[in-house]
């Protein structure tokens, strides 16, 4: 905890380099509304710290119910540049419902191996399924854990943070800091890391406010992130590229990392990380009647999160 809250006061009020940091690239972020389009971001009034939703990115997004313990649902951003038009699908998961699982698959062929796994090939059980974590060649990159052995040890980096469900079926968010006292305990059953962090406890890393300073706030792609509500609810958010139709959802033209940072922390998000994203970016999601709806990559990845029911249900599992 003590590393956690170390983290967030660094990422708040941390040194910006001998020169200073440069504004944000101009960029703004409005949704359609029954009304027409509404503005409810711009790089130049970005919050440092989000206290609370975006109430009208919320009103048009009207989550309708999916599989058990799921709510989704999507909205049409129009943003700067290539994100001029963006579609936005979410997914609000229940932890105390749903039991979160890592698929990891990797295939040789020619000598060399790749990335097998892809959300379309999920198991009918499976509620949802996105790419896990960030990727370096055909192997995921940073700590792994599955099925409570442990694949790959700890990646470093100021952003690094992981997910980590814990034997019980709890879902805990952890710093980098952190890791250590984890990797010592028995109680991991599936963890993963990613980078950058887009939020903690709210506030907007400082490398995420400015030009400069570490990270490329320029740079324009498709966006996947998971997030964590200040009620424990899990939250998914995808970008697709929706100037022309389905055919071109899977170019890689989208937000960049300040703007999905605004995404999450507008969706209620305390905690958001960013994954893998781009061409490897994708999403199942079942709904209500079974269905399965499907944003699919333009790649196989080695690494999935896959959600299925919780057996029997835990209604007092929690998110820490």
């Amino acid at each position: 905890m003590l590393a956690a809250l170390a983290l967030i006061a660094a990422l708040a009020s941390g040194p910006a380099g001998p020169a200073g940091p440069d504004p944000l690239p101009a960029s703004r972020l409005a949704v359609r509304t029954s009304a027409g389009w509404r503005t409810w971001w711009s790089s130049g009034r970005a919050p440092a710290t989000w206290r609370e939703p975006d109430a009208v990115l919320q009103g048009v997004l009207r989550l309708t119910p999916g599989a058990p313990g799921m709510h989704w649902g999507e909205a049409e951003l129009g943003g700067s540049g290539e994100a001029w038009r963006t579609r936005l699908v979410v997914a609000v998961l229940d932890p105390a419902r749903v039991s979160l699982g890592l698929a990891l698959r990797i295939e040789a062929r020619g000598g060399t191996r790749r990335g097998a796994w892809r959300a379309g090939d999920a198991d009918a059980d499976v509620l949802a399924a996105l790419n896990a974590g960030q990727f370096s060649g055909a192997v995921p990159w940073g700590w792994l854990v599955r099925e409570g052995r442990e694949l790959r040890p700890p990646g470093t980096g100021p952003l690094a943070a992981a997910l980590v469900v814990d034997t019980a079926g709890s879902v805990h968010w952890v710093a980098g800091e952190d890791l250590a006292a984890w990797r010592r305990g028995r109680g991991v059953r599936h963890a993963f890391q990613s980078y950058p962090v887009l939020l903690a406890g709210g506030v907007v890393p400082r490398p995420l406010r400015a030009a400069g300073a570490g990270i490329d706030v320029a740079h324009r792609d498709a966006r996947l992130a998971i997030g964590r509500r200040a009620d424990g609810m899990l939250v998914v958010a995808l970008t697709r590229f929706d100037a022309l139709g389905s055919a071109a959802g899977r170019l890689p033209l989208g937000l960049t990392t300040p703007e999905m940072a605004a995404v999450m922390g507008a969706l209620g998000c305390r905690d958001a990380l960013a994954l893998d994203g781009g061409i490897s970016g994708q999403l199942l999601l079942r709904d209500a009647a079974g269905e399965r709806r499907l944003w699919s990559g333009m790649r196989r990845v080695p690494l999935g999160l896959e959600v299925r029911p919780r057996t029997p249900p835990a209604a007092t599992a929690s998110v820490r």
